[in-house]
């Protein structure tokens, strides 16, 4: 029977604790003695660009654009947030800042996708894709531009973003009126 070998991960979550604590050591001794806090080890931040590039390969992150934005916008929380991670609470650091990217990711994308609404939106008012589409005399689109299929994608890109938008306010109206009822039947006891 074979032997198993250890899998080489691309950070190891023990020295990674080790080093979370020496950091926040240090920024406490820092703190006490009125001193300037203390620079981010190196090992830090290659632990977050590490984590935060590795993530961006995932099937659901692999294929935007603006995957660098996403990976920079992972590490920013990190530094951001890394004063937060407890020790005492976790012993797993590279699931902590592993879920501060992930969710980093997810923001960007939305952020991305609403700028993509409002450049879709502009050309839509502005008149320019009717002045590329054109129909035909049996009401069929013909286009001037090679990709017909653009203004399509765009419409739909448009109708399933206002979609979700309503989706969201109606949630949010939900949510609202079911905190209305629980207040007043607080305010009635």
């Amino acid at each position: 029977m074979a032997k198993k070998t250890k899998a080489n991960h691309y950070v190891n979550n023990g020295d990674f604790l080790d080093a979370m604590v020496e950091f926040r050591n240090s920024v406490h001794v820092a703190k006490d003695g009125d001193e300037p806090r203390p620079r981010i080890p190196d090992y830090l931040g290659e632990c977050f660009i590490k984590i935060a590039t590795h993530l961006s390969y995932k099937p659901n992150f692999i294929n935007y654009t603006f995957r660098d934005d996403m990976i920079a916008d992972g590490i920013e929380n990190c530094l951001q947030y890394i004063d937060n991670f407890d020790p005492a609470k976790s012993k797993n650091p590279f699931a902590y800042f592993t879920q501060i990217i992930y969710y980093a990711f997810l923001r960007r994308i939305q952020k991305e996708k609403k700028q993509l609404y409002v450049k879709y939106r502009a050309i839509e008012r502005s008149g320019l894709m009717d002045q590329l589409v054109h129909h035909d005399s049996h009401g069929e689109h013909t286009s001037i531009v090679q990709q017909p299929a653009l203004y399509e994608n765009m419409q739909e890109f448009i109708t399933t973003f206002e979609a979700g938008i309503q989706k969201q306010r109606q949630k949010t109206k939900i949510t609202k009126k079911k905190k209305g009822l629980e207040n007043f039947e607080k305010e009635k006891s």
